[in-house]
């Protein structure tokens, strides 16, 4: 099993910046490919980026590309998500997820973990 708990979504201006945080606990951190998805209110859950077990390589939706960034602290059992040049319509509410392969994230197969969510507002 493996817990995720999310933190720092919020409330912030159209064009600011905000980072999210995913703490893992339980198995081994290093052994999951970590992802960010999101949902806004009245839309399907999508995907936002992902990151390989090692933090090399990362994926991304391509309205984030250039404006989110990925990463994550094998050492820490954290991954995060800077999120910058925000826009309202990026506000959702932000789910981190655990996965053995990546390759689920982009598929949209089913995800091994869940965290609860973070909730972030955009205004304009």
């Amino acid at each position: 099993q493996v817990q995720l708990v999310e933190s720092g979504g919020g409330l912030v201006q159209a064009g600011g910046s905000l980072r999210l945080s995913c703490a893992a606990s339980g198995r081994t951190f290093s052994s999951y490919a970590m992802g960010w998805f999101r949902q806004a209110p009245g839309k399907e859950r999508e995907f936002v980026a992902a990151i390989r077990r090692s933090g090399g390589i990362t994926y991304y939706l391509d309205s984030v590309k250039g404006r989110f960034t990925i990463s994550r602290d094998n050492a820490k059992n954290t991954v995060y998500l800077q999120m910058n040049s925000l826009k309202p319509e990026d506000t959702a509410v932000y789910y981190c997820a655990a996965d053995e392969s990546y390759l689920d994230f982009l598929k949209g197969a089913r995800v091994d973990y869940w965290g609860k969510g973070t909730l972030v507002t955009v205004s304009s």
